[in-house]
């Protein structure tokens, strides 16, 4: 934790904003476009149908994103007081989602196996998406005190958990060309999200000339759980440990 926050890192403040407003706005884009048309078709085809966790769910992901994007403006304006307090709210939606999430997708992949008989490996994706945002957003929580690290985790925790917006419409098109392998199922999961972090990295490196300490923790911490879903997503071990995770 001491090499996250040791070290100057230039504060600028304008760049910052505009950069954080952008990368903002663009996670916006990856979840209306991915969750907005698949919402759309599948209400269009079935209906309200959803299991109610999964209704719970996205209202919760929803408030996040809008909590975010509130606690930025506030920033914005000057008033880092306002911030603080509603930073409270903020943990405790984290932690909600933390429980919802693995648990919506438990139930959905349950449904989905008595209806279709898909197996539920893809857990090792939806899983490990929770334990990037939690690693992440504590991270970015408990360093609130240093904002050039603090901002810089929470943003990534934000790109890292809305990955699943981007994998239903903007990353299809990139994956369709590579096929169902390696390649091709990393670029559908993760290329969206990957390229914000990166592009993250890159705003302070053409700002600075240095990345953050945090920001490249947090981009080793990413990495890491992205490799072990991948390689679980084959493993007959892993599948049948899902299996017994849905009850079957």
């Amino acid at each position: 934790m001491t090499a996250i926050v040791s070290g100057y890192f230039p504060a600028q403040p304008r760049a910052d904003r505009q950069a954080f407003l952008l990368f903002t706005a663009l996670v916006w884009l990856g979840v209306l476009s991915g969750f907005g048309t698949d919402s759309f078709r599948h209400l269009r085809k079935f209906g309200l149908d959803y299991p109610w966790i999964v209704h719970v769910h996205a209202v919760a992901f929803v408030g996040y994103l809008v909590l975010f994007t509130v606690q930025m403006a506030l920033i914005r304006k000057g008033r880092p007081d306002i911030h603080r307090k509603l930073g409270v709210a903020g943990a405790a939606l984290a932690v909600v989602m933390l429980v919802l999430g693995p648990a919506a997708a438990i139930v959905v992949h349950g449904i989905r196996y008595a209806a279709t008989g898909d197996t539920p490996e893809f857990l090792a994706v939806q899983l490990t998406d929770m334990l990037a945002f939690a690693g992440l957003t504590g991270a970015g929580l408990l360093l609130r005190r240093t904002s050039s690290a603090h901002k810089r985790l929470m943003l990534m925790g934000l790109i890292y958990i809305s990955d699943a917006g981007f994998g239903r419409f903007l990353n299809g098109f990139a994956a369709a060309p590579l096929g169902d392998g390696l390649a091709g199922t990393a670029v559908a999961v993760y290329l969206g999200s990957d390229l914000l972090m990166l592009g993250l990295g890159a705003f302070d490196l053409l700002t600075r000339g240095r990345l953050h300490p945090a920001y490249i923790a947090g981009l080793a911490w990413v990495l890491l759980l992205q490799a072990s879903a991948l390689s679980l997503l084959p493993n007959a071990a892993w599948k049948a440990l899902t299996l017994h995770m849905i009850g079957h």
